[in-house]
């Protein structure tokens, strides 16, 4: 795994001041390009938003280190697969991701920081899935 964490840090430090934006930018492009995945929230979208901004700013702090939060987003990835996520979801959802943060940070965005949050994702999301699978199984047991 080799990350661009220089491209990850700086990109998400010039859009950590702007986290709530971010977070109504995502959700609204997120329900638009997968209308399905809405019945998966709360009519309330407050706490999903706090906590999805929360799991980046863990993810930020982490990136040095990615092997300790492996059992968090594990832990996720099988939470998830209870509120009903599916593997076809994680893609959409990181694209989206993306495409909201390119929005925000707008001229400042650079194929650098596009190129490095993906791979960052498919990090986070294999982790995720990998933990789904688990779950999975030990319910299938």
């Amino acid at each position: 795994m080799n990350l661009d964490l220089e491209a990850l840090e700086t990109s998400f430090d010039l859009l950590a001041p702007r986290g709530d934006d971010l977070m109504d930018v995502f959700y609204a492009r997120l329900f638009v390009a997968a209308p399905s995945v809405r019945a998966l929230f709360p009519e309330d979208m407050r706490r999903q938003k706090v906590a999805l901004l929360g799991a980046l700013v863990l993810l930020r702090k982490s990136l040095r280190d990615l092997e300790a939060i492996a059992p968090k987003l594990r832990e996720l990835g099988a939470r998830h697969l209870a509120y009903g996520t599916k593997p076809e979801h994680y893609p959409v959802v990181g694209g989206v991701l993306i495409a909201a943060m390119a929005e925000l940070a707008g001229d400042a965005w650079q194929p650098a920081h596009e190129r490095a949050w993906s791979g960052a994702f498919d990090v986070v999301a294999s982790t995720m899935l990998a933990g789904a699978a688990d779950a999975a199984l030990a319910n299938v047991a």
